[in-house]
């Protein structure tokens, strides 16, 4: 009772701060700049609060607050756009939404498919801050009995998800996981720095893939080939119609889905360094566990919409827990937030002393992210059917630009041409995955996921060690504490109820099968991958055997599914859905151009950029795809090429940063953008 005595005056105390008109003034501000950052794939609150960081020196502490919550709240609303208009993930934390709102965008249902995602993430935010009131208080003790045994199963209840979301055959779905977690180790080992699929020969890939790279390639890649070899509109369908309206309809009849989902979201969120990449995918498993009627799931379900987009708004607010109470980012955007609250000055410091000391300054961040939550929302469902209309729009005028910002988004993390050859090799991973029924969530789970589990999987062993020296009662109070078997029960129902739903569920969509051949190359191609990475993890020495351990069992795994997989391929007749490949149905009839044409342009692009460098490639590109491609007139041409580059230059300007070179500028000394 006397914590919320104490609670009382700080709310008051921080309603006051920040319903004053230069406060809310500053928020809008902020939600404008999110909505223009998160639109773009690839960028995220990460990027947004990096080009705020200058500003926040000697600012006003509340000021400050208001620009960075408006940016960080609104940058997981507005990604929506890219993930539901063009099968882009705007972000890490919207990946699970391009499922079944791209499909809706197809149908011509973009703006309803808009709305409720929308809707649901205002209800998403302000579950989360609602929450965050009272649980701020409290959380503190639970969020501390969280240990590494705790965090693996978290993890591994993320890594359950695969059951739901393999579609017809269960064994692909964990072969795909098993891919994602080897390539998830791709780089030094986490504890004895060994390399592990990589050499210091070719130094790229010893840091590893980034999750910005494997997303974007996965998704959107394939879907930009897919809609430019079709040679239309994104939809198929001219009219919008009042689809926002619908689309809130459709969010009120899945009220409750998107109550737990926001409870999901909130607690998931908690959970340090874990619930931006994968909070999504346990709603969205969450979602098609407890649906009824489930054929429509990966086809245009609505409810595929409201359930990921609830949880990834309310997991900001979860996120603060961790990043407020103990300065423990929660996320990416979470540790740049911190730091930027250390510019602000005035004796803030996050930390136990923030909610002893500053209360009210706490519950200022809870209640501006609320705020922020609905001015974003509002201001996303107003330009929601206009912003729609895009998908009307023929897609070979529209996939230059597109692939533009997806190569720019790529390079961000390194500024390195391998940067877009990564991009473009697993792009291609994902066109083949997709054409061949694989899983591509589940594949992207295991990725995102294969850090953490390995970092908890060894620490926890490594700990346990010592906790059974100091006594058997111990060592069983450690790996099984009463938050961990909760969680293996919650984990061992999800798997069961996964794998009795999985044949209702279509990974990518209705794949016809065809020949056995083409199917059995794609498989054959990755059991060599898989067993490379298991001849690769056993050179590692025995010193540094913490670094061998976790690839060499992922890999065997992989490999008994996949050996299964191969028994069964050969032993079942080619019209099996085993054998289902896309380039057999009626999509690749109606396809105007092949698949080879297609990416021809794309290596264009690459290759040109080795030359010339990235900025004098995208001229290039630019001019010869939309003269000779999309059919524009030479001034059209000129005149959008000009616009594509004149914004990329700007983009790169305001966010302080270079393209990659080529050889050209091995030789030559040029001035920027050129450099």
């Amino acid at each position: 009772m006397e914590i919320f005595l104490d609670a009382l005056p700080a709310l008051g105390s921080a309603w006051g701060q920040i319903l004053q008109p230069l406060v809310i003034g500053y928020l809008v501000m902020g939600v404008c700049m999110g909505l223009a950052i998160g639109v773009f794939p690839g960028l995220g609150g990460i990027a947004g609060l990096s080009l705020l960081l200058p500003f926040m020196f000697g600012m006003d502490p509340i000021l400050g607050l208001a620009l960075m919550i408006g940016m960080v709240a609104v940058v997981p609303t507005s990604d929506t756009f890219a993930s539901v208009l063009m099968g882009i993930p705007g972000s890490s934390a919207s990946q699970a939404t391009v499922l079944d709102g791209f499909p809706m965008a197809k149908k011509g249902q973009a703006a309803r498919a808009l709305s409720a995602a929308f809707a649901s993430s205002l209800f998403g935010g302000l579950v989360g801050a609602a929450f965050l009131t009272i649980f701020i208080l409290v959380a503190r003790p639970l969020v501390l009995k969280f240990q590494s045994p705790e965090l693996l199963m978290v993890s591994v209840f993320g890594l359950s998800m695969v059951g739901i979301l393999a579609g017809r055959i269960a064994i692909k779905g964990i072969v795909a996981a098993g891919l994602g977690l080897l390539i998830g180790t791709i780089g030094e080992g986490p504890f004895n720095g060994e390399l592990r699929m990589s050499s210091y020969d070719f130094p790229y890939l010893t840091d590893g893939l980034k999750l910005v790279i494997v997303g974007l390639g996965i998704f959107a890649i394939p879907e930009i080939v897919a809609l430019l070899r079709k040679d239309k509109a994104i939809s198929d369908r001219q009219a919008l119609g009042g689809g926002w309206v619908l689309g809130i309809k459709d969010w009120w009849a899945n009220k409750w889905l998107s109550m737990r989902c926001s409870i999901i979201g909130v607690v998931v969120g908690v959970i340090p360094g874990l619930g931006g990449s994968v909070v999504d995918w346990i709603a969205y498993g969450h979602t098609i566990q407890t649906a009824k009627g489930k054929d429509q799931f990966g086809k245009g379900d609505v409810r595929g919409v409201i359930g990921p987009e609830s949880s990834n708004n309310a997991k900001e607010g979860g996120g603060l827990v961790p990043t407020l109470l103990f300065g423990i980012p929660g996320s990416g955007s979470m540790a740049i937030f911190i730091g930027a609250l250390a510019l602000l000055g005035n004796g803030i410091d996050v930390g136990p002393s923030l909610l002893e000391n500053n209360l009210d300054f706490v519950y200022s961040i809870v209640w501006l992210l609320a705020l922020a939550n609905v001015v974003g929302t509002v201001l996303c469902i107003a330009m929601s059917g206009g912003i729609a209309k895009l998908t009307n729009i023929r897609f070979a005028l529209l996939a230059p630009f597109i692939f533009m910002v997806i190569a720019f988004a790529a390079f961000q993390s390194g500024q390195n041409l391998m940067d877009l050859v990564a991009l473009f090799a697993i792009g291609f991973l994902g066109i083949l995955m997709r054409r061949f029924d694989w899983s591509r969530p589940a594949f992207l789970i295991g990725f995102v996921l294969s850090t953490p589990v390995e970092n908890y999987s060894n620490n926890a062993y490594q700990i346990q060690g010592i906790k059974f020296r100091q006594g058997w009662e111990t060592g069983i109070d450690y790996i099984l504490s009463w938050i961990t078997i909760t969680l293996i029960v919650i984990t061992v129902a999800s798997v069961v109820v996964g794998l009795r739903q999985a044949k209702n569920i279509l990974a990518e969509g209705d794949v016809p099968s065809g020949g056995k051949r083409a199917p059995l190359i794609f498989l054959l191609a990755i059991l060599g991958f898989i067993a490379y990475a298991l001849y690769d993890a056993a050179t590692i020495p025995d010193y540094a055997w913490t670094d061998r351990v976790f690839p060499m069992f992922v890999a065997s795994v992989s490999l008994v599914g996949a050996v299964i997989l191969l028994t069964q391929m050969m032993l079942a007749p080619e019209t099996h859905t085993l054998f289902a490949d896309r380039e057999t149905g009626k999509e690749s009839e109606d396809d105007t151009y092949g698949l080879w044409p297609t990416l021809a342009w794309f290596a264009f692009l690459l290759i040109v950029t080795a030359i010339t460098g990235f900025i004098i490639a995208l001229a290039a590109f630019l001019l010869s795809f939309l003269r000779i491609r999309a059919g524009l007139s030479w001034a059209q041409t000129l005149i959008f090429s000009v616009a594509g580059i004149a914004f990329m230059l700007g983009m790169a300007w305001l966010l302080g940063r270079d393209f990659p070179p080529g050889i050209l500028q091995s030789y030559f000394d040029l001035p920027w953008p050129f450099t």
